[in-house]
């Protein structure tokens, strides 16, 4: 389709990390190559000509906002989606034999001031799980919603991702130094001292591969001791106590070896994720030099954007690993006939190469599924109801902002749905929800579109908010692996709750239900079968 993943220009030729026969460039594990680089920026272009070639229509600057349901019913045949361009105001009605949802996870439910906290989220700040609301308003099923974590890979307090100088992933394994410009030593996973850059790329003595490394941090977890790539010195915090470095440090691209510098500070920082406009681009028109520049860590300062410790109350659904989701079968079909989700919407799902393969699927089985059927029975007073809601918010002439909303919401999760749980905190936090739905949310008020989707958002927020509560209080045990702790039932995974919990809107209730650990049944038939 045209998405760069091979050095055609040789403008890496030589380089340690490239493969000289095939051109790909490879990064961390110099020695295995598993891992490769390529130019992101390219893929979406790529995909949006070959999607425009194949005739699709695409609606850009749309918000999907509700599904539509053959008569309207709750529970019904999905036949369509509503939504808000975001742009015009204008509002938009789907019609299709099948939906494919792909919307991400919820995020935003525990941290949120964009005056005193910054990003508060490493994904996108678009990802406030949309997506679960509409479809949670259809009546499919979900499961898992109540895990959650603290917000350790990117704390509510952060900079951009990627836009302070760090040696983890993206900066891996960029040269630190303190403000007097000592360098701070790299170490292997055994402890040995790397000598020079090329090291920090190279396996310790024994070592078959590693999938983790870069900064500074305490010993590893016995478990992972294998996997354990070289990083900064794990004792650098008791060393900057003592006096041997002092704050703050700095990423030195400048001493990092040419082809290195290149790697991190134009395709790595400018070809991955959300980094070419708000890092890259925007850096260098105000004068950031590689060549010449240093740029601030913030490690062991509040506001680094990576792996920052936090409060136990200051959780999020999800920044990395797997989340809870939609509930589906082999097919990625949800419990409404007519929908299928794929990438982050689904329970256990994670990051790019989950989404690509789900994506790829869903719409492969959403498509055989079409071919079959009618388009269904539109209900126009579905249709008004949601024309109703959406816009209900620039009707209003004065109330809250989606800032205070989307706090307020904060503070309740935070009080009632932290790390530490009961059934009395559970309920009082569903009642919170339920009334600043009820109240506040009927108050909220925007003057335009763009703002319109930012309280849109803060919506589904609320609705996702209300759906982890649910989830919590049905799940009357606490559980090491969803990070899941109830006071009032402490027993960590006893073997009765060693099983799936499920919850869907029915009507104006909630309807709780169970399955089994396996219910996909055997892995390799089913794979067979399906494939």
């Amino acid at each position: 389709m045209g998405g760069k993943v091979r050095d055609t220009a040789d403008e890496f030729k030589g380089a340690e990390f490239r493969d000289e026969k095939t051109k790909l460039l490879f990064a961390y594990d110099y020695e295995n190559r598993f891992v490769i680089r390529v130019w992101g920026t390219t893929f979406k272009p790529a995909l949006y000509k070959e999607c425009k070639r194949l005739g699709v229509e695409i609606y850009d600057r749309v918000m999907a906002t509700a599904l539509l349901t053959h008569k309207g019913e709750q529970g019904g045949r999905v036949i369509g989606a509503m939504g808000i361009n975001v742009r015009t105001g204008e509002f938009c009605v789907f019609k299709a034999r099948a939906v494919v949802l792909c919307t991400s996870r919820p995020q935003r439910n525990w941290t949120f001031s964009s005056e005193l906290r910054g990003i508060s989220t490493f994904r996108p700040p678009t990802n406030v799980g949309d997506g679960h609301a509409m479809v949670w308003r259809a009546g499919a099923a979900f499961t898992m919603m109540e895990k959650t974590i603290p917000s350790a890979f990117a704390s509510g307090y952060a900079f951009p991702p990627y836009g302070t100088g760090n040696p983890y992933n993206t900066w891996y394994a960029c040269t630190i130094v303190d403000a007097e410009g000592r360098e701070v030593p790299w170490v292997d996973r055994d402890g040995r001292v790397l000598s020079d850059v090329s090291q920090r790329y190279r396996l310790a003595p024994g070592q078959r591969f590693f999938l983790m490394g870069g900064g500074a941090s305490s010993q590893p977890h016995p478990g992972l001791y294998e996997y354990m790539g070289p990083r900064l010195i794990p004792d650098l915090q008791e060393r900057i106590e003592r006096g041997e470095f002092t704050l703050p440090l700095y990423a030195d691209l400048p001493s990092m070896p040419e082809y290195e510098r290149k790697a991190i500070w134009g395709l790595m920082v400018g070809e991955e994720g959300k980094t070419r406009v708000p890092i890259l681009q925007l850096y260098t028109e105000v004068g950031f030099d590689p060549e010449r520049d240093l740029l601030q860590s913030y490690e062991f300062l509040r506001g680094s954007m990576m792996r920052e410790p936090v409060l136990p109350q200051e959780r999020t659904f999800g920044e990395i690993g797997v989340a809870g989701g939609l509930l589906v079968d082999w097919e990625l079909r949800s419990s409404l006939e007519g929908l299928y989700g794929a990438g982050d919407l689904l329970f256990g799902a994670q990051d790019h190469s989950y989404a690509a393969t789900t994506g790829r699927y869903a719409g492969r089985r959403a498509a055989e599924y079409a071919v079959g059927v009618d388009g269904g029975s539109l209900s126009w007073d579905q249709v008004e109801a949601e024309r109703e809601r959406v816009y209900g918010p620039l009707k209003r002439r004065e109330g809250m902002d989606w800032k205070e909303l989307n706090a307020g919401i904060c503070r309740a999760m935070q009080n009632y749905c932290g790390e530490l749980k009961n059934e009395e905190l559970l309920k009082i936090g569903l009642r919170w929800l339920e009334e600043i739905e009820e109240r506040e949310a009927q108050g909220v008020c925007a003057e335009k579109p763009h703002q319109l989707m930012r309280t849109l958002e803060v919506l589904s927020i609320l609705t996702c908010s209300e759906m982890i509560l649910h989830a919590s209080l049905a799940r009357r045990a606490s559980s090491e692996f969803l990070h899941f702790k109830r006071l009032d039932h402490p027993e960590m995974d006893p073997p009765e709750w060693h099983k799936w919990i499920t919850i869907r809107l029915k009507g104006e209730g909630v309807e709780v239900g169970e399955l089994p650990i396996d219910f996909w049944g055997d892995l390799e038939e089913n794979y067979a079968r399906y494939r």
